[in-house]
C-alpha cells in the first residue's frame, strides 16, 4: 500500500518551524491589555505617592501638586489679599493649571498610542511621570532652588524659580487620575480624596463582607495611605532638614510602577 502524503493543511508544517523572534513576543506583549483588577495596585501606590508629595510641597512651598480644591481656595484668598503668605496664590494657580494641562495631556498620549488599558500606554505614560519628578528633585538637589527644610529665606522673598518644581508635579499627578479613568478605576482617583470619602460612606453596600465589596476595600486603602504619605513626607522632611528626599522616593515608587505594568496579567 503507498504511503499516505500529509499536507500542511492537515496540521503540520511542510518546512522547519521557526521560532518566534524575541523582538516580535516584546511587541505583542506590550500591545496586550492589562487585568485591570491587578492593575488596581500601582493605582493604589500612587495614592501613597500623592500624599508623600503634597505633604512636602505644602511645608516647603505652601501650595499642593494634587489636591486641586485647596489650591482653588488659596487663590480665592490671594484675590482679597487674605493669603500670608506673598505670592501663595501663584503657587497654586499654577499648580491648577499645569495640572489641567496634564490631565489633557496624557489623556491625548493615550489616544496616540493605542488606548489607556494598554501595556505600553501605561509604561509610557508612568515614565513620563517618573521623568517629571526625577527633573524636580534634580532641581533641587543641584541647589538651583532652595530645598532646605524649614526654609532659611526670609518669608517676603519670592522665589519664582520654584514656580518650575510645581508644575513638573502637577503635571505629572494630572497622568494619574487619567491613568485610573482609562483603566476603569474610578474608585481610585489617587489625587481626589473629598469625593472618595463621599463615594466610600454613601455605598450602599459599604457593610457587605471583605470580600463581596472590592471598590469600598479599594476607597479604605487609597484614603489611608494617602493619609500615611503624607505623615510620611513630614516625617522625612523634618528627619533630613530637605524636600529631595521624599521626591527621590516619589520618584522610586513611580519608576517602580513603571516596570510592574511589564510584568501585570494580560486580560484573558
Amino acid at each position: 500500500m503507498p504511503e499516505e502524503k500529509l499536507e500542511p493543511s492537515q496540521g503540520y508544517s511542510s518546512g522547519p518551524i521557526e521560532p518566534r523572534s524575541y523582538g516580535r513576543h516584546l511587541l505583542e506583549r506590550f500591545s496586550e491589555k492589562v487585568d485591570s483588577t491587578v492593575g488596581a495596585v500601582p493605582l493604589l501606590a500612587c495614592c501613597f505617592a500623592t500624599g508623600l508629595t503634597d505633604g512636602t510641597l505644602y511645608n516647603a512651598y505652601g501650595t499642593f501638586v494634587s489636591m486641586q480644591t485647596g489650591n482653588t481656595v488659596f487663590v480665592a484668598l490671594g484675590t482679597s489679599g487674605q493669603n500670608n503668605k506673598p505670592y501663595g496664590w501663584a503657587r497654586s494657580l499654577c499648580s491648577i493649571g499645569c495640572f489641567t494641562i496634564g490631565c489633557f495631556a496624557f489623556s491625548q498620549l493615550h489616544k496616540l498610542i493605542g488606548g489607556g488599558r494598554l501595556r505600553r500606554t501605561l509604561c509610557a505614560s508612568f515614565l513620563a511621570q517618573t521623568i517629571c519628578v526625577v527633573v524636580a528633585a534634580s532641581i533641587i538637589q543641584a541647589g538651583v532652588i532652595d530645598g532646605s527644610y524649614p526654609s532659611n529665606r526670609n518669608p517676603a522673598d519670592v522665589n519664582f524659580a520654584e514656580l518650575a518644581i510645581v508644575a513638573l508635579l502637577s503635571f505629572q499627578a494630572g497622568g494619574q487620575i487619567v491613568n485610573s479613568r482609562a483603566l476603569g478605576i474610578s474608585e481610585v482617583p489617587t489625587t481626589v480624596i473629598t469625593s472618595l470619602l463621599c463615594d466610600l460612606v454613601i455605598d450602599e453596600r459599604i457593610l457587605e463582607p471583605f470580600r463581596k465589596n472590592v471598590k469600598r476595600n479599594r476607597r479604605v486603602v487609597a484614603f489611608v495611605l494617602t493619609f500615611l504619605g503624607a505623615v510620611c513626607g513630614g516625617w522625612i522632611s523634618k528627619a533630613t532638614g530637605a524636600v529631595q528626599p521624599s521626591l527621590w522616593f516619589v520618584a522610586a515608587i513611580k519608576g517602580t510602577i513603571t516596570l510592574s505594568w511589564v510584568f501585570v496579567k494580560k486580560v484573558n
